[in-house]
């Protein structure tokens, strides 16, 4: 066997649908929040004549309401007035139109929003709902630029800073050897000293100087374009680390 379905059964006193809101339901709240918000200032705006408006204070119930519930499109709050049970009580069964809405919040609302929005904070506040001492953070997820793919990583830098540094003075010392050969000597890199750009700097303004020939000028070429901007690169990733493991391009101070 199985249950009646109700709604094809006749029944002498017609079920009251909108007794099923519960008693402790968000929307009652927001209804008893709505209710105590100074509105006349929105009032003022309707000079009568024509055909009779949706009340204002309906409709703020309805908008705020559905952003509560994180629904901000017109025809979804319309499509919500004539099938979500506790829209059709804020309603109390009137069921305006996306134009409607979207005209009362764009033209109506225009410049009171967050005037109201700080009077409903204000008035949970009072009503012991919230504590202004407390800053509560909802779960929203944002996308941040400071992702993993952005960061600097100490270890990776000082790895490469040491190759960086190995092939600056394996070329050093491969021009030094031709400078011996063809030259008189004009450098004496130390194998065992990592360089920095300031020393590297020094050597290639030496080499500058030097008469060198198109492999040595090649190599002192690579130097320059290539190796110290690195150097300097590499340098400036370890300053800005500091004390840590970790930085990102986009956020210096995320680690």
């Amino acid at each position: 066997m199985f249950k009646t379905e109700s709604l094809k059964s006749p029944s002498l006193f017609p079920e009251d649908i909108l007794s099923n809101i519960a008693e402790n339901h968000p929307v009652r709240l927001i209804s008893e929040v709505v209710d105590k918000l100074d509105i006349k200032d929105i009032l003022c705006q309707y000079k009568g004549g024509g055909t009779t408006s949706y009340h204002p204070r309906m409709m703020i119930k309805v908008l705020f309401y559905a952003y509560f519930n994180n629904i901000y499109s017109s025809r979804k709050i319309e499509r919500a007035l004539e099938e979500n049970i506790h829209f059709i009580w804020l309603s109390g069964y009137s069921k305006p139109d996306h134009r409607t809405i979207n005209n009362f919040r764009s033209l109506r609302l225009k410049d009171q929003i967050q005037q109201l929005f700080s009077d409903v904070v204000r008035l949970l506040q009072e009503m012991q709902y919230i504590s202004l001492k407390v800053q509560y953070i909802d779960g929203t997820k944002i996308e941040s630029a400071s992702n993993r793919y952005t960061f600097v990583w100490r270890g990776s830098v000082e790895k490469n800073k040491t190759k960086l540094e190995v092939k600056i003075q394996s070329i050093l010392n491969e021009i030094d050897s031709q400078i011996k050969q063809d030259h008189s000597e004009l450098i004496n890199p130390e194998t065992s000293k990592p360089i920095d750009s300031k020393e590297l700097v020094q050597k290639i303004s030496a080499l500058n100087k030097a008469n060198l020939n198109k492999a040595e000028a090649k190599q002192l070429k690579q130097l320059q374009e290539d190796c110290l901007p690195r150097l300097e690169k590499y340098e400036k990733n370890l300053e800005v680390l500091g004390g840590r493991n970790s930085y990102s391009k986009t956020d210096t101070d995320a680690t």
